[in-house]
C-alpha cells in the first residue's frame, strides 16, 4: 500500500480504482472553487460560510481576519493546483494527493480544537467539509485498492 501512495516515480500511470479518479476530479474542482471564493469574496466567506462575527471586530481586526483568510485561500488554491497537475501529468501521484488533502484537513481540525475560533452559530462550511472528508476517505481507500488480477502474489 505504501508503494501505491509513494511510488518510486510519479508517472502518468494510475493504478487505483477508476472511481477514485472521478472522485479526485470532483474534490479538486471543489477545492479550487472554495479557494477562489476565499480569495475573491473573502468578507462574505468569513461572515457566512465560516460563521465568524467579523462585524463585531474593530476595523483593524476585521482587516486582519480578511487578509489571513485570503492568504489561506491562496495556499488552498496552490494545493488544489497540485491536484490539477496530478490529473494532467502525474496520475501516479493521486493516492499521495488524497493522503495530503486528508492530512491537511485533519491537521486544520486539530489546530482548531487547540486554538478555537469564536463563531456565531454553526457555519455552512461544516456540511461541505463533512462531504469533502468523506470523499477523501473513500478516495484514499479506492486509490490504493487493486483488483485481484492486478495484485502481485509473493510465493
Amino acid at each position: 500500500m505504501l508503494n501505491q501512495i509513494l511510488p518510486p516515480q510519479f508517472d502518468n500511470n494510475y493504478r487505483g480504482h477508476k472511481l477514485a479518479l472521478w472522485l479526485f476530479i470532483l474534490i479538486v474542482f471543489l477545492k479550487i472553487g472554495i479557494s477562489l471564493s476565499s480569495i475573491f469574496d473573502t468578507y462574505d466567506v468569513v461572515r457566512s460560510a465560516d460563521g465568524i462575527p467579523i462585524d463585531t471586530f474593530t476595523s483593524g481586526g476585521a482587516e486582519a481576519v480578511v487578509s489571513v483568510t485570503t492568504l489561506l485561500g491562496l495556499s488552498q488554491f496552490l494545493l488544489a493546483s497540485l491536484g490539477v497537475l496530478a490529473l494532467i501529468r502525474y496520475r501516479a501521484m493521486i493516492p499521495f494527493m488524497y493522503v495530503l488533502f486528508l492530512v491537511e484537513y485533519l491537521a486544520k481540525k486539530w489546530i482548531l480544537l487547540v486554538k478555537p475560533i469564536v463563531r456565531t452559530g454553526q457555519s455552512t462550511s461544516t456540511y461541505v467539509n463533512l462531504l469533502l472528508v468523506a470523499l477523501l476517505v473513500v478516495g484514499v481507500c479506492l486509490s490504493v485498492w487493486r483488483s485481484s488480477s492486478d495484485r502481485i502474489i509473493a510465493r
